[in-house]
């Protein structure tokens, strides 16, 4: 093996904005949905809208990562590029709930 293996490299699951034409316009696409609608194979992974293909309805996009020219896109369109965080749900919220029962953690 040549060259350095960044072993803490990020890895996305790609979608292309010219994808997300099957939603109509005002939709909320999440990865949940894309995973439903078949644009995302099994794969539960991170999620990073791309800039290939244009987008003509505004759209609300939650996504973990969007490239410059996809956000700008987006919001060209009338929609909103919003981005998700990378941790579960249910750790967030129970490492919220640390301090509200307890304030002397």
């Amino acid at each position: 093996l040549r060259g350095f293996t960044n072993i803490d490299r990020t890895e996305y699951v790609r979608v292309n904005l010219a994808r997300l034409r099957l939603f109509d316009g005002g939709s909320d696409v999440t990865p949940d949905v894309l995973l439903r609608k078949g644009i995302l194979s099994g794969s539960r992974g991170l999620v990073k809208i791309l800039g290939g293909g244009d987008l003509s309805v505004p759209l609300n996009v939650k996504a973990h990562a969007f490239s410059r020219s996809a956000r700008t896109k987006i919001e060209a369109a009338g929609g909103t590029a919003t981005v998700i965080s990378r941790v579960s749900d249910k750790r967030s919220d129970s490492q919220a709930s640390v301090g509200k029962d307890n304030p002397d953690q």
